[in-house]
């Protein structure tokens, strides 16, 4: 668990969304080391569960609940199931990677299921939870976007679009709620160390010819660190971002100073 912020959170409840992944897990641990309260929201009931013990274990307070963010009528259920949560933190990080291939071979179904995910998805919830915070007059919101949404990523073109279209979403929203009393930011980490970037990395190995260790070598060589990001230093990026007041409509990199291809 990250311990390096005070619990400014106490009192506060937080929703996160993508609760069983990696990063999920690392942000709900997080978010409970700075005293909120935490709710996982996902589909696997079983890593939602692996996720909130280690919450707990860590002295935590943790709830699950199941939802598939791109369904309308999943959110609905997730908001009237939730309804006795006074949820005043939101990390939108439900999402997938989407295809490995050059545009001319993605079909359209999986172009859309890219969409669906990541940015219907954060539509869907926002809509179903912001009432209550525009009524309380307070709320965070956090979506989780990436650095692919900025800059050149070959073979990754519905990923890729889908996270810029989140950094649209987001300086938007905060531009509608930030008035009334809510912060709206999007997180975008570089590539993140964890089973989707070895699953992309095989892919991209397959695609190219090269071996799995050579295709990140050949990423990670993008970043001025050269090397990928580690999921808790993503949640200390989360916890930044909550504690900075002033903060709203803003994308920050967490990407160890990924760049451009030349």
């Amino acid at each position: 668990m990250t311990k390096c912020f005070a619990p400014f959170l106490s009192g506060r409840t937080a929703l996160v969304t993508g609760g069983g992944g990696p990063l999920g897990r690392a942000f709900s641990a997080a978010l409970a080391g700075a005293g909120a309260r935490v709710v996982l929201v996902g589909r696997n009931a079983e890593a939602l569960a692996s996720g909130a013990s280690l919450v707990e274990e860590a002295g935590g307070t943790a709830r699950t609940a199941r939802c598939d963010v791109s369904d309308p009528a999943s959110v609905a259920a997730l908001a009237a199931e939730l309804a006795g949560e006074d949820i005043s933190v939101l990390v939108n990080n439900a999402g997938v990677a989407g295809p490995v291939k050059p545009l001319v071979d993605i079909e359209p179904g999986e172009w859309d299921d890219v969409f669906a995910a990541n940015v219907r998805g954060v539509y869907l919830v926002c809509r179903a939870f912001l009432p209550a915070m525009i009524t309380a007059g307070r709320g965070d919101i956090v979506n989780v976007a990436s650095v692919s949404g900025k800059r050149p990523l070959l073979n990754r073109t519905p990923y890729t679009a889908s996270k810029m279209a989140l950094i649209g979403l987001t300086r938007t929203l905060a531009g509608e709620v930030g008035p009334l009393g809510i912060s709206v930011n999007t997180l975008s980490p570089g590539p993140v160390r964890g089973p989707r970037m070895a699953r992309n990395f095989r892919l991209e190995a397959e695609l190219t010819g090269s071996t799995v260790e050579g295709a990140e070598r050949a990423f990670a060589s993008r970043s001025a660190l050269g090397r990928l990001v580690e999921q808790p230093e993503v949640a200390q990026a989360l916890l930044a971002v909550l504690a900075m007041p002033g903060l709203c409509g803003a994308d920050i990199d967490l990407s160890a100073g990924m760049i451009a291809p030349a």
